[in-house]
């Protein structure tokens, strides 16, 4: 008996959209529109709910949308990166739900589940599993599933009642609902109605010759596609070949030896691979099936691509200790789950070589001991306020546009934010004489100063007229620090004349 998945997205460009714009996107009560262009016109792509209880609508030309809702937050459409996303998604499911699944129109997913809902405990659950994952990704989604495709994609927009339709079922399901549930041209549902046809029970009453002779052949054809007296196919999505190696065992293994001469071994038939494709490797997935059902996973990730067979293989053996065999291990597959193209040459690591040093070999062995996360470098950003100047980048994350000013020796280490100290001055440009910090009291011997530095008006209104003075300053030890004060001495609006410490040299 077989079963199609039609998985309904009412959202998608906005799910998207706020998916992209993370924290900076508008809160979910707040209407939201796409703007797109038909020629010279700017016309609506897209409305999320709040929008249409506005009576926004998409077709609507974007200055009669403005019109009706002021304060109407808009967004420039992305049609072909939507499509493009729901391709992706659609190899998603393919790999955690079914074998064939396929984008459907703009708005949707069609997966022949035929066989494939025992895995999640059954069609109810297999529908649940799909809304769940993808409201924890913020994408709204409402699935049917039902004997033909186009009974679950009218289910799916044009009913809310439950998401299973049994086989016996469809024809009561679909009688009451709306003809353009049948996936019919606008204009022809407009013909229809004119000649008194509403649901599709009116039509399925109706003989079929005449109504062919007047309108096409096209009604009746998804009315017997719904119904499943025509069969309809559905062309599923290829998913980008990923190079991957396999051995299955006759007898189960579980000795570190063992694996580590196996995973040697598919790290071989990886690398030929990679190397007819021109592609490396940025991450691994090395997965041991052991013969009570159980998976064990390793993932390795790199700095940059490569395919050099004893880094690959070394990276993957410090793993081993991680992986419970359990009653044995009967089955393993490595796949290169990340790759890019890769500019190969014999004897050297993977990229081609430069006049800097190559450490990626220990970036990626430390990356895989203490994790990617802890693990970075420092990159300059165009800004002069110091703690806004410098952001966190990846181990290697290459030449950067911008570089931090020389013209002024900034302080080794900086401090995340700048700490209050106490200190005695002369208004307006000379330096402290002492200053207390943690609770010692160092008296300055030297200091050099000052650096005016000025608010960024452009990033905050409230810095519009905030000046901080920098001072180098060493102690009688011979410390040297970085002192500010957070005014020009004289104007109360740059600030309230208070000091700081920013970090220290050595």
């Amino acid at each position: 008996m077989k079963r199609v998945v039609s998985l309904y997205l009412p959202n998608w460009p906005i799910d998207r959209l706020r998916r992209r714009l993370g924290d900076a996107a508008p809160p979910p009560e707040a209407p939201i529109v796409l703007i797109g262009r038909d020629r010279r016109r700017r016309l609506l792509t897209a409305c999320n709910p709040a929008a249409r209880a506005l009576g926004l609508r998409s077709g609507m030309a974007a200055t009669q949308a403005h019109a009706l809702a002021p304060g109407l937050a808009s967004f420039d459409a992305d049609l072909l990166g939507d499509a493009e996303a729901l391709e992706r998604l659609a190899c998603w499911a393919l790999r955690h739900y079914a074998p064939v699944c396929a984008a459907d129109g703009s708005d949707g997913l069609a997966i022949d589940a035929t066989g494939a809902a025992h895995l999640k405990g059954g069609e109810a659950e297999l529908i649940s599993d799909m809304e769940a994952r993808l409201a924890a990704a913020g994408i709204q989604a409402r699935g049917v599933i039902a004997p033909t495709y186009g009974a679950a994609w009218a289910v799916a927009r044009f009913s809310s009642g439950p998401a299973v339709v049994a086989e016996g079922q469809v024809g009561r399901r679909l009688g009451p609902l709306p003809l353009a549930c049948l996936r019919l041209d606008s204009d022809l549902v407009d013909g229809l109605r004119r000649m008194g046809f509403e649901t599709v029970l009116d039509l399925e009453r109706q003989p079929r010759g005449p109504l062919t002779l007047r309108f096409g052949p096209e009604a009746g054809l998804r009315l017997d596609q719904a119904l499943g007296r025509v069969f309809e196919p559905i062309i599923p999505v290829i998913e980008a070949e990923q190079p991957r190696a396999e051995r299955s065992f006759a007898e189960p293994v579980g000795a570190a030896e063992t694996l580590s001469r196996q995973v040697g071994l598919m790290v071989d038939d990886l690398c030929l691979q990679l190397e007819r494709s021109g592609l490396g490797a940025r991450r691994l997935d090395w997965l041991c099936h052991r013969v009570d059902h159980r998976v064990e996973a390793v993932r390795v990730g790199l700095a940059r691509p490569i395919r050099d067979r004893d880094r690959l293989s070394r990276l993957l053996r410090d793993k081993i200790g991680t992986i419970a065999p359990g009653f044995g291990i009967e089955r393993m597959t490595l796949t290169a789950s990340l790759t890019l193209p890769l500019d190969w040459r014999p004897g050297s690591s993977g990229l081609s070589d430069g006049d800097s040093p190559d450490v990626s070999g220990l970036v990626d062995v430390l990356a895989n001991r203490v994790g990617a996360r802890r693990l970075y470098s420092m990159a300059p950003v165009e800004s002069d306020v110091p703690e806004r100047s410098v952001r966190r980048a990846a181990p290697l994350g290459g030449s950067e546009a911008s570089s931090w000013r020389t013209d002024w020796p900034r302080p080794i280490r900086l401090f995340r934010t700048p700490e209050p100290v106490e200190t005695l001055a002369l208004l307006p440009d000379n330096p402290p004489a002492w200053f207390t910090w943690r609770g010692v009291r160092r008296r300055i011997r030297r200091a050099d100063g000052p650096e005016r530095i000025h608010g960024e008006w452009g990033r905050n209104d409230a810095e519009m007229w905030a000046v901080r003075d920098y001072f180098q300053v060493e102690d009688d030890g011979g410390d040297r620090f970085w002192l500010f004060r957070a005014g020009d001495g004289e104007d109360g609006r740059t600030g309230p004349q208070t000091w700081f410490i920013h970090g220290k040299f050595g």
